[in-house]
């Protein structure tokens, strides 16, 4: 069984920066894809960005192109959500998830979830 504990979360200024950290245990994610969700006060949770095993295919959600970056430790087993410029509009508890099988943006094909860190953009 996998366990994902995601760090980082905090309050920033609009345009500031953060970088999100999920580290794995009970298992070796290095197989696996990974990504990150968000899910906002009476919203659903949504994608973000993904990340194949090997680090070869990277996908992000529109809304945060250019401005965020997922990347891979797979010998330390975590992956971080570097966030740039950050905006009020993404503030959310953001996730962390794995799947062993072929890439999804959809949150329900994932197989492991963290609990969530927090983020809070100030305008």
């Amino acid at each position: 069984q996998v366990q994902l504990v995601e760090s980082g979360g905090g309050l920033v200024q609009s345009g500031g920066s953060l970088r999100l950290s999920c580290a794995a245990s009970g298992g070796t994610v290095s197989s696996y894809t990974m990504g990150w969700f968000r899910q906002a006060p009476g919203k659903e949770r949504e994608f973000v960005a993904l990340i194949t095993w090997s680090g070869g295919i990277a996908n992000y959600a529109d809304s945060v192109k250019g401005r965020f970056t997922i990347s891979r430790d797979n010998a330390k087993n975590t992956v971080y959500l570097q966030m740039n410029i950050l905006k009020p509009e993404d503030t959310a508890v953001y996730y962390c998830a794995a799947r062993a099988r072929r890439i999804t943006t959809k949150p329900y094909e994932y197989d492991y979830w963290g609990q969530g860190t927090q983020v809070t953009v100030s305008s």
